[in-house]
């Protein structure tokens, strides 16, 4: 009797089995939506997905990063390890989606679809421990903190990679606006590093009706404003993409006086390191010498957020394979664009070989807007893809 399968055989063999227990998964994850979970508070989420992981036989280390979960699964004698990571937590957003399941938790949500990529990774560990065909160790990584940025370094710094070694690492981010379950591919840079600058102008105050006795911080930073939009337009090479953002500016109580300060606050995007350091040195110069031609002074605090996301050539060609022996050719976006939003997955993609796709949400609402919601359809796919990748990957 022939028992191996071709490459269609075991995608509708993986399919039905994800399809006999979809339900509990999706409920899994309106569970997780009803309960979300700021950054390093994320004590409920993990416990439900250790004690799950350990029932299907997973060995389950807990409390990596405060929260955060690994989970080894070994089969076989083959030497390869991979990595599939999932984030748990969510942002302090007030949910507007009028779900039966929204948020009970006011003024917190999933508003970027953590509880749906946690939901993803569970569905394929569960058929991974259940029929997985496989030889080597597979480990699932539940990260904490991703939007603040602290979760992977945290993991890192406490020697993730030293205690659970992998041969590359995998993630995977949906995406609203993109058709439901369709996956995209980026070589390269694939989201943007993230730095953020806040900025303190101090002038000296007085009273509004007699400004020539005070040097007026809102004027100079008005100057400033607009001078900071020439970095992107007269300082940075028209083929390098970069982002500066004001969204943040405070000063004054009253419309006769003018204030001592006037603070901002941006974040500045970028693809390259090169044009990463570049904003920074001429942010600060900038405001400095704004301030200065107005007699203020510009007080800065600039801080590296996480750097860009880039995807390793050999290990995107390989998930992009995977990709379309799980689903198909109508399911992979080939001509799929980097986004300039950030992740820090990149940090994980400094220490290992590895790729993050983009999965299509379909037609909702934006990440971090309050009245969007993951899509439950894009489970089954996400979960094909990373059966697929790891079955390849440990073949």
């Amino acid at each position: 009797m022939n028992l191996i399968l071709t490459d269609s055989q075991r995608s509708a063999a993986v399919e039905r089995g994800l399809s006999a227990f979809l339900d509990e998964i999706v409920a899994i994850r309106r569970d997780l939506h009803r309960h979300p979970e700021l950054a390093f508070q994320e004590k409920r989420t993990s416990g439900l997905v250790a004690d799950l992981l350990t029932s299907w036989g997973f060995e389950v280390s807990r409390g990596i990063a405060g929260t955060g979960i690994v989970a080894t699964l070994r089969r076989g004698q083959g030497e390869r390890a991979i990595g599939l990571r999932a984030d748990m937590d969510a942002l302090p957003i007030e949910e507007a989606t009028g779900l039966t399941y929204a948020s009970r938790h006011k003024g917190f949500m999933h508003a970027c679809g953590h509880d749906g990529h946690t939901a993803i990774l569970l569905a394929a560990a569960r058929f991974l421990a259940a029929d997985g065909r496989f030889d080597g160790t597979l480990r699932l990584i539940f990260q904490p903190a991703e939007e603040i940025g602290a979760g992977a370094r945290k993991m890192l710094s406490e020697g993730l990679f030293e205690r659970f070694p992998v041969d590359a690492i995998f993630g995977l981010h949906n995406w609203p606006g993109v058709p439901a379950g369709r996956l995209g591919f980026v070589e390269g840079p694939a989201m943007a590093s993230v730095d953020q600058a806040n900025i303190t102008v101090v002038g000296k105050g007085g009273h509004g009706a007699e400004p020539h006795l005070t040097v007026d911080p809102v004027l100079a930073t008005a100057s400033l404003i607009t001078a900071l939009q020439s970095l992107v337009s007269r300082n940075v090479d028209p083929q390098h993409m970069a982002v500066v953002t004001v969204g943040s500016i405070h000063g004054g109580q009253a419309s006769n006086v003018i204030p001592e300060s006037v603070s901002l606050r941006l974040t500045l995007r970028a693809f390259n390191g090169e044009v990463r350091r570049l904003l920074g040195e001429r942010v600060q110069a900038l405001a400095r010498a704004q301030a200065e031609s107005f007699g203020a002074r510009a007080d800065v605090d600039y801080r590296l957020g996480f750097p860009a996301l880039v995807n390793h050539a050999a290990e995107t060609d390989f998930a992009r394979s995977a990709a379309l022996k799980a689903l198909g050719p109508d399911a992979v976006i080939t001509d799929f664009k980097p986004r300039t939003a950030s992740e820090d997955f990149a940090f994980f993609l400094e220490e290992k070989a590895g790729n993050y796709a983009f999965v299509g949400n379909g037609d909702s609402a934006s990440l971090h807007s309050a009245e969007y919601d993951f899509n439950d359809a894009i489970i089954a796919p996400a979960a094909r893809y990373w059966v697929r990748l790891v079955e390849t990957f440990l073949a």
